[in-house]
């Protein structure tokens, strides 16, 4: 077995349709198996997932293990020479993964690979490679440095952001939303940390690697991250969460100083958490009192796909007021025009792809077109309509 893809799936079944259902396109990998360990989901993942993906290992937990034990279950049953983590609310091109191997052949030092994730509206996320949080990185990043500076080597070295985006590159970090690790690398270090339950793993078991002698490192492969539909970002759980793994990590590798450091980060931490649930709370204000009242962005859609694929999506607009447009096409490479909101204000355009007309690495090659444009991606197949926001079942 050449690769085993492991997904860790919690309550995001239609996000993990799209992943599998384009993991199922992989061009030119000899042999993949695909492993999902579900984390006690309650929307009814399993029963609505198998009978659609009879070849994928479905391993059900009777409980939230967390993102690290849940892989480390994958990880023990799967037989790859190399072991893909990948988050279910991704989907990968369909020569993504060969081009992703074909380097880690090439490279027998090369340890774990990162790719180029792009969000919805096209942009890359920072996250696609990082910097071990030493404490200053670490300070810099909660301060905020890193948006003032995002090219600078030092405030801006949590995101490595002096690193151009189109060149592969030796990093420190690889972001565990697409991890490609060779298993003898992998079980040389021990599999990911279980001490970290969501969020820091992923820091932990790169600086393990690169203590092993082994290299880390960014190519410039895109993938699409509908980033954090398990968790927002701008939540107070996120945020404690997140700043508390790297406190774990300052704690496991930084002990002689961390008593020094963890009252200001604590204090930076609660200063966050804070911010994020006043942010909360204003919006739950505005949503049931009508207090504070914030206007809702306008969506307006355009769908480009099949004519069956049209027909039923401009039946589901009727249905629910959407504001839509609709290109029909068939050809390989889908046109996108500019929408005229000049009479009708000021819309969030999203752009819908037929994954059944095109391919996924098509739709992955339009990202940069999307961002200058200023719109946003969304997916639909077989009754499932995909968007940063959204998750809906057509039918």
């Amino acid at each position: 077995m050449l690769l085993s893809v492991v997904i860790v799936n919690y309550n995001v079944k239609f996000y993990l349709t799209q992943c599998l259902w384009a993991l199922q396109q992989t061009c030119g990998v000899a042999s993949m198996e695909i492993i999902v360990v579900d984390n006690h989901s309650t929307d009814g993942s399993m029963a609505f997932l198998k009978p659609h993906f009879p070849n994928v290992r479905f391993i059900p937990c009777q409980h939230n293990l967390g993102f690290a034990k849940a892989n480390n279950i994958g990880i023990r049953q799967s037989q790859g020479e190399y072991v893909l983590l990948l988050n279910p609310d991704t989907f990968v091109g369909e020569h993504t993964l060969a081009d992703a191997l074909a380097f880690m052949q090439t490279h027998p030092q090369a340890g774990c690979a990162g790719f180029r994730m792009r969000k919805a509206d096209g942009s890359v996320a920072m996250e696609s490679r990082r910097g071990i949080p030493t404490p200053l990185t670490a300070g810099y990043k909660m301060m905020g440095l890193h948006r003032l500076f995002p090219h600078h080597r030092r405030f801006a070295h949590y995101y490595l952001g002096h690193l151009p985006w189109n060149e592969a590159a030796q990093i420190e970090g690889v972001s565990g939303a697409c991890m490609l690790l060779r298993r003898k690398a992998l079980l040389q270090v021990g599999l990911l940390d279980e001490d970290y339950f969501m969020y820091g793993e992923d820091i932990e078991l790169s600086y393990q690697l690169l203590k092993c002698g082994w290299q880390n490192w960014y190519l410039p492969l895109d993938i699409l991250h509908y980033k954090g539909k398990s968790t927002a970002h701008t939540s107070f759980r996120y945020v404690h969460v997140f700043y508390k793994a790297m406190l774990i990590f300052l704690r496991k590798h930084y002990a002689r100083i961390t008593w020094l450091i963890r009252l200001p980060v604590q204090l930076l931490i609660l200063a966050k958490a804070c911010i994020a649930m006043l942010q909360t709370a204003r919006h739950y204000i505005s949503k049931y009192f009508n207090l504070f009242p914030v206007k809702r962005e306008q969506k307006c859609y355009l769908f480009i796909g099949k004519k069956d694929m049209i027909a039923e999506c401009k039946t589901f607009a009727t249905a629910n007021a959407l504001h839509a447009q609709f290109i029909e096409q068939t050809a390989e490479a889908p046109y996108i025009k500019a929408i005229d909101n000049t009479n009708e204000g000021k819309r969030q355009v999203i752009v819908v792809y037929d994954t059944q007309c095109f391919t996924y690495d098509t739709i992955l090659q339009q990202t940069h077109w999307l961002q200058q444009l200023g719109y946003m991606l969304g997916t639909f197949r077989n009754h499932i309509l995909l968007t940063q926001d959204e998750a809906i079942c057509t039918l």
